[in-house]
């Protein structure tokens, strides 16, 4: 069974996050590292391929300087990393993404592609759901458990009110999260032979799509500070701190 985990490299959660007053985008330069769900993800590609056998390739699109964050998934275990990194898709929305990551795996072929169920930096939790219906494949998300058996693959999921357990035929788009396993932390023996597994690169040009802004259906006009929170009331608790509240609340009709 071959495995496909899209993947990508959001910005580390103890730098400082920036919007580019320029560009209108989230300031990249700092460190990057491998989104935490699509960690996830990765380790329940690796525990199916323990299972059925198989090949685990990590797709990502971004910077070239990308390729250091799916070192990562290669230390765990997956088998390639490919990389469409194009300085013509920078800015790309969700569709230009989707439209970019659908071509690749298109050439992949996979039987199963996995994802995070939504990435720290957007937190969109979309983009999986426009990849499954470019691939024209059925979709889960939010899985908390998942077996492949005989063809098809049945998916667990929390909800609230109570679990769904939803089947579908491979080939099929999966999104899974973070309550599905504990990822494995990779070996030194996985860190030094990540740097000999295939790590493919490729344009948009080999792809045959646009994606970047001008291949965009969104944009952002400005960008601009919060709004003042407008007057507020400090209640110093002497003893009637309660009191006060309920006074207020009842001033402005709330009670």
């Amino acid at each position: 069974m071959k495995i496909a985990v899209c993947v990508k490299q959001v910005p580390d959660a103890t730098s400082h996050k920036r919007l580019d007053p320029g560009t209108h985008r989230l300031d990249r330069s700092g460190e990057g590292v491998l989104n935490a769900t699509d960690v996830n993800a990765v380790e329940e590609a690796l525990r199916l391929k323990d299972a059925h056998g198989g090949e685990v390739v990590v797709v990502s699109l971004g910077p070239e300087k990308a390729m250091e964050s799916l070192r990562k998934a290669l230390a765990m275990g997956a088998d390639r990393a490919l990389l469409v990194a194009d300085d013509a898709a920078a800015g790309s929305d969700l569709l230009a993404t989707s439209r970019a990551l659908t071509a690749a795996l298109e050439k992949e072929e996979a039987d199963l592609v996995l994802f995070g169920q939504q990435s720290s930096d957007a937190d969109g939790a979309v983009l999986w759901a426009a990849v499954s219906d470019r691939l024209r494949r059925p979709m889960v998300s939010q899985v908390a458990e998942l077996t492949v058996e005989g063809g098809e693959l049945t998916g667990k999921r929390q909800t609230e009110f109570g679990y769904d357990v939803i089947a579908a035929p491979l080939p099929a788009v999966v999104a899974v999260s973070d309550a599905i396993n504990e990822p494995r932390y990779p070996s030194l023996k996985g860190i030094m032979g990540a740097k000999k597994k295939p790590q493919d690169v490729l344009s948009l040009t080999d792809l045959g799509v646009d994606a970047g802004e001008g291949a965009s259906r969104t944009s952002v006009l400005s960008l601009g500070d919060p709004p003042p929170r407008g007057d507020s009331r400090k209640v110093e608790d002497d003893g009637n701190a309660a009191a006060q509240i309920v006074d207020f609340l009842a001033e402005k009709r709330l009670v």
